[in-house]
């Protein structure tokens, strides 16, 4: 494949901006009386400078070329696992989902050390719900 990265992912962000543009912010944000500011303004240029962005990406891209499609699909699989455990702990909870991600993760990546894979999925969820339960005052999920 000879396809340029930049083209890829200009095209994307692209789709992206004008998609968010045209279809999600109009039905995400309501309008209100008064006040100096619309409240889509500032979502809305946002929306079309990432747009401008991808299409000066897909005008000039540079030399790096779109990486194997394995490396793709990886990728592709581990933002979906990432997906579907956001998901869950909407459902489930913080407590129950986060020692499984975190190991899941770390297990993807390669690490095998007992104590390491003990420490990452029990000890970080609980320093980080620790965190923001006690130190920041916020519920979590």
């Amino acid at each position: 494949m000879n396809v340029p990265a930049d083209r890829v992912s200009g095209a994307f962000f692209l789709l992206f901006g004008l998609a968010a543009y045209s279809f999600v912010i109009p039905a995400s944000v309501e309008t209100v009386a008064g006040g100096n500011i619309a409240p889509d303004t500032v979502p809305n240029r946002v929306s079309l400078i990432i747009a401008g962005c991808g299409l000066w990406l897909l005008i000039k891209p540079t030399r790096q070329k779109v990486p194997p499609a394995r490396l793709m699909l990886t990728t592709a699989g581990l933002i979906l696992a990432l997906a579907v455990a956001l998901f869950t702990m909407s459902i489930v909870g913080f407590t129950y989902v986060a020692p499984v991600l975190a190991l899941g993760l770390m297990t993807f990546m390669g690490e095998r050390r007992p104590l390491w894979l003990a420490l990452g999925a029990v000890g970080m969820p609980a320093l980080i719900g620790l965190f923001v339960v006690y130190g920041l005052d916020r519920a979590l999920p």
